[in-house]
């Protein structure tokens, strides 16, 4: 397998008391990848803070990494993980939450500004580009009585569970297929039909 994408980074906040909040389907997707493919138990980092391990793909693997920082410091690690691998931007995927995205809805965009995701802010910051390839996971609307930090650490409703899980594996069919096919087969596989909406 020729990998279009080296390196996959999911986007959360360490900590059992962040793990079930919406900040964290980052993790999430990375989590369940490695388990559904079978990849090594996660361990530390070769650079920065946070750790790494592997899906495990049909003719090959993929590194999957996860910053120990907490959200707004996202850039420092992977910096650091992308420069001792020397993988370029372009090879790197960053998956995150996106609350101007539906709940349940997936987006793969091969470039552009954060959207206020503070986490892709900081690796745009310290990747020094904006062409950083990313999957972004809807966990909005975000409701208009609370504040945009509020509701990314808030937990999913009971009623939400089950479309949060739904998407997190098809976000993990999204990697795999940015992976094995590369960004833009896997954009027009899982991005919203109509182009308004891309």
């Amino acid at each position: 397998m020729a990998a279009h994408v080296r390196l996959v980074v999911g986007l959360g906040n360490p900590g059992p008391e962040y793990a079930a909040t919406r900040h964290n389907v980052g993790f999430r997707t990375v989590d369940r990848l490695r388990e559904q493919t079978g990849g090594p138990a996660w361990r530390p980092a070769p650079a920065g803070e946070g750790e790494i391990s592997e899906a495990l793909f049909e003719g090959g693997s993929v590194r999957l990494a996860k910053p120990a920082t907490y959200m707004n410091a996202s850039g420092e690690f992977v910096g650091a993980l992308a420069r001792y691998w020397k993988v370029e931007p372009a090879l790197l995927l960053v998956v995150s939450d996106d609350i101007s995205l539906p709940l349940g809805r997936i987006r793969i965009r091969l470039k552009g500004s954060s959207g206020g995701q503070r986490g892709l802010e900081s690796v745009l910051d310290c990747l020094g580009t904006d062409e950083v390839p990313r999957l972004r996971l809807g966990v909005g609307p975000k409701p208009e009585r609370l504040d945009a930090a509020d509701f990314v650490l808030s937990r999913f409703l009971p009623e939400e569970r089950d479309r949060v899980s739904e998407m997190i594996g098809r976000a993990g069919e999204a990697v795999q297929a940015a992976c094995e096919r590369g960004i833009e087969p896997a954009m027009n596989s899982f991005n919203p039909a109509s182009p308004e909406e891309r």
